[in-house]
C-alpha cells in the first residue's frame, strides 16, 4: 500500500476534477469555494467527525466567505447571490466533508428561503442581516411522529395574549447545536388537520425554548442533530412568518427547494468518493502494475464517474427550472432521489477499490461511505421521491 503521508493529507480530493459551472461568474464562485474547502476544511475533517463537532473557527470563515447567506439580497447584507450558487457551494464542501455542506444547505435552501419568500419587510430586517453574518438557522419541522408523514404534528400553539404559547418536541433538528434562529412548525388548530399548521420563528434562550442532547449518528458527525423542548415557550404574534394556518405551504415550498440542495450535497459527495478512488488506482501497485491498469477496476471507474454525471445533470436542471419559474417539482425529487443513490453506490465502490485500506478511518472514503447512506433518508426518504415522481408523471 503506498505511503500517501500523513493521513489528513489524503482527506482533501485531488484536482483532476474540472470546475464545472454555467458562466464565468460561477466558474469563479466555485473555484472559491473549492480552495477554502480543501485547505482550510481538509485537514479537519477527520478530527471533527470523531469529536462530532464542527469547529467554530470554520463556521466564522463560512460566514466570513458569504456562503450562509447567499441568496440574501446585498441590502440585508448577503452577496446576492443565487441558488445555483448555494448548489455549487453545498457540491463542493460535500467533495471534502458532507457534514459542512448540510450545515451550509439548511442555512441556504430552508432557513434563507423560507424567510425571503414569507417574511415581512419588519421580519427580514430582523432576522437576514444576522443570517448573513453570523447566526446559524434551524429548520424544526420533524417530530417522532411525523417524519414522512411531516404533518402529523403533535407540536402544539395556544393562544395567549398577543401571542402563543408552544408545546412539543422537535427530533432530528439539523444545526440545532449552533443555531441562533430557529423555524418551528405547531399546530394552532389541531381539528383543521394540516390546515392549522404554523411557523413561527424562536430564538436561542427564549424561555421555556431548550436545545436537548446530539444524537449520536452514523455519519455527518460533525453537523449537529438535536431535539428540541418546547415547554410554553412564548412567541409573539409578530414572530409568525407568513400566515397563521399557512406553515404547511411554508414547508411544502421550502422542502421541495431544499431536496435539489440535497441532490447538491450528495452529488459533491460522489465527486469525492470518485476521485480519491482515481488517485488511489493510480498509486496501488499489485502484479507489477498499478490497479487503474486493470480493465475490471476501469469499468468501475467509468460506471461510477457516469452515474456522477447523471446526477449532476439532474440537480443543476432542477435548480434551472425554479430560477426561470417553472414548475420542478419532478425533477427536483428526482434529483434528490438519483443523487442519494450515486452516492451511495460510488461510495461503496471507492472503498472496494481501496480495498483493505478504504476499510480503515485513516482513509476518507471510509467516511464518505458513512455519510451517503442519510441521503436516502432526510428531507424526504427514496420512496418518498419515487411517490412524488409517480404522481407527477401520472397526472
Amino acid at each position: 500500500m503506498p505511503n500517501p503521508g500523513l493521513p489528513n493529507a489524503a482527506w482533501g480530493p485531488g484536482h483532476a476534477r474540472p470546475l464545472t459551472s454555467f458562466d464565468e461568474e460561477d466558474s469563479l464562485f466555485r473555484a472559491t469555494v473549492r480552495s477554502f474547502a480543501r485547505k482550510e476544511m481538509a485537514p479537519r475533517v477527520r478530527a471533527m467527525d470523531e469529536a462530532s463537532r464542527f469547529e467554530p473557527a470554520l463556521l466564522r470563515q463560512c460566514f466570513e466567505l458569504g456562503i450562509m447567506g447567499i441568496e440574501i439580497p446585498e441590502e440585508y447584507g448577503g452577496p446576492g447571490g443565487t441558488l445555483t450558487q448555494s448548489l455549487i457551494a453545498i457540491e463542493e464542501l460535500a467533495a471534502v466533508d458532507p457534514s459542512a455542506a448540510v450545515i451550509v444547505d439548511v442555512q441556504n435552501t430552508l432557513v434563507n428561503n423560507a424567510i425571503l419568500r414569507w417574511a415581512t419587510p419588519d421580519q427580514k430586517r430582523r432576522w437576514l442581516p444576522r443570517l448573513a453574518a453570523d447566526t446559524v438557522g434551524a429548520y424544526a419541522l420533524s417530530e417522532a411522529g411525523a417524519g414522512s408523514d411531516a404533518f402529523a404534528l403533535a407540536t402544539r400553539a395556544t393562544e395567549a395574549g398577543e401571542g402563543f404559547l408552544l408545546n412539543g418536541r422537535k427530533l432530528w433538528i439539523t444545526n440545532a447545536h449552533e443555531a441562533g434562529i430557529f423555524l418551528v412548525f405547531a399546530n394552532v388548530n389541531p381539528d383543521a388537520g394540516y390546515k392549522g399548521i404554523t411557523c413561527f420563528v424562536l430564538e436561542r434562550g427564549q424561555p421555556g425554548f431548550t436545545v436537548g442532547r446530539k444524537e449520536d449518528k452514523l455519519g455527518i458527525r460533525a453537523s449537529s442533530t438535536c431535539e428540541l423542548m418546547l415547554d410554553q415557550a412564548a412567541v409573539p404574534t409578530s414572530s409568525i412568518l407568513g400566515e397563521i394556518g399557512k406553515g404547511y405551504k411554508i414547508a411544502i415550498e421550502t422542502l421541495n427547494e431544499g431536496r435539489i440542495g440535497i441532490g447538491a450535497q450528495m452529488t459533491g459527495l460522489a465527486a469525492g468518493a470518485l476521485e480519491h478512488a482515481v488517485t488511489y488506482s493510480k498509486q496501488r501497485k499489485q502484479f507489477g502494475k498499478t490497479i487503474s491498469e486493470f480493465q475490471a477496476v476501469q469499468l468501475d471507474l467509468a460506471r461510477m464517474a457516469t452515474d456522477l454525471e447523471t446526477a449532476r445533470l439532474l440537480v443543476y436542471n432542477a435548480a434551472r427550472l425554479r430560477q426561470s419559474g417553472q414548475p420542478f417539482l419532478k425533477e427536483a425529487a428526482m434529483a434528490k432521489y438519483w443523487a442519494s443513490q450515486v452516492a451511495e453506490t460510488v461510495a461503496s465502490r471507492a472503498v472496494e477499490i481501496f480495498g483493505g485500506a478504504g476499510f480503515t478511518r485513516d482513509y476518507p472514503v471510509e467516511k464518505l461511505y458513512r455519510d451517503a447512506k442519510i441521503g436516502r433518508i432526510y428531507e424526504g426518504t427514496s420512496n418518498m421521491q419515487l411517490l412524488t415522481i409517480a404522481r407527477q408523471i401520472l397526472a
